[in-house]
């Protein structure tokens, strides 16, 4: 069937969800319901009867599938999200876009960096089609991090830290190895990505651990990975299914003058550093037998709120996601997290699976 045909931009864009897990139930449907002049849900597919009618309560007339391949031939969808389980996301995508389907991939977009290469190269044979869903791009504190990196009262940057934490028992299909679980691939590819953005060049060194401590089941629910550039900047990036709250910042910059933090989805953060106006006094390094006095010098240290305007705002949230994939298929604008962006996660989790002290 020929799915080529353009349609009006004022129109909104047909969804056909495939999978409806928790993350189609509890994010994509809601996300979606809350953007009518954007996106209509059409069609939804799932194996099991009770969360197919789930959805029919929630959005009366969708149609409904048992199999995906059945709603991959439905002409009243401009957009495949694909919900499924991570060892599927390949082969679902897959025969999307070999359809010539607009393609939206929860992450990970795969469990190796193998598959995922296979899987941009259908891609560009499919027109780019296929956005990868990192959310975690289009965080308020993120946004706020990457906003201070030029900020000339922290001095020079050595040092990053992105966390993201929790304290989850799981039960699920998340915490089994054989089915695709393990916190490398629901929760580090977000942070990783985000840690990338932030390190503004490729990591030459990375270090790794992965631990499994409190899931039910045997994948890890934990990761902690050490990234450092060619000019010696470091991201120390954790992942915790097994933290204690309460919980402190999930940015941290350090620099030769002061930190800047980040709570969890904040859109204001602190940067305390030495006083710009305050001139250092004038010491010298000496080999010499020092006096008995104390090193530390009366420094003044002061602190300075950092904030995201109202402009700055709108490009941040769930609304701001999707609006980047309504821009993305209906006038070709350029997508925040780009399929290299992608691959190069898969890249590191398939290192950090073969290499990390476990």
């Amino acid at each position: 069937m020929d799915f080529e045909r353009e349609r009006d931009s004022k129109l909104p864009i047909r969804v056909g969800i495939a999978g409806l897990g928790r993350a189609a139930i509890f994010e994509h449907i809601p996300e979606l319901l809350a953007m009518p002049g954007k996106f209509q849900i059409t069609a939804v597919c799932d194996l099991l009867k009770f969360r197919r009618d789930h959805v029919e309560a929630l959005c009366p007339g969708v149609k409904l599938y048992r199999r995906v391949e059945d709603m991959l031939d439905d002409p009243d969808i401009d957009l495949i999200d694909i919900c499924t389980r991570s060892q599927d996301h390949v082969e679902h995508a897959m025969a999307s876009l070999k359809r010539g389907r607009w393609t939206l991939l929860e992450s990970p977009m795969a469990l190796s960096q193998e598959a995922a290469l296979g899987l941009r190269a259908q891609a560009v044979l499919s027109r780019d089609r296929l956005i990868v869903r990192h959310p975690g791009a289009f965080d308020c504190d993120f946004h706020l991090a990457r906003k201070v990196l030029d900020d000339k009262r922290l001095g020079d940057i050595y040092d990053i830290k992105v966390r993201r934490c929790d304290y989850l028992r799981r039960d699920d299909w998340q915490s089994v190895r054989k089915c695709g679980g393990g916190i490398q691939f629901y929760a580090l590819p977000d942070i990783l990505l985000q840690a990338m953005a932030l390190l503004r060049m490729p990591p030459v060194k990375m270090w790794a651990e992965l631990k499994h401590i409190a899931s039910l089941g045997d994948a890890p629910d934990y990761a902690h990975i050490v990234l450092r550039t060619r000019t010696q900047l470091t991201a120390d990036v954790v992942a915790s299914g097994a933290a204690v709250p309460p919980y402190g910042p999930s940015f941290e910059i350090s620099g030769s003058r002061g930190i800047f933090t980040a709570m969890p989805g904040a859109s204001e953060g602190l940067i305390r550093a030495i006083n710009p106006e305050s001139d250092l006094p004038r010491r010298r390094c000496s080999v010499r037998t020092p006096p008995l006095d104390d090193m530390r010098e009366d420094l003044d240290f002061v602190e300075f709120p950092v904030s995201l305007d109202e402009e700055e705002k709108k490009q941040c949230g769930r609304a701001a996601f999707w609006e980047a994939v309504w821009k993305a298929i209906r006038t070709a604008e350029y997508f925040p997290a780009t399929l290299d962006d992608s691959i190069e996660v898969l890249r590191l989790i398939d290192i950090i699976g073969k290499t990390a002290q476990k």
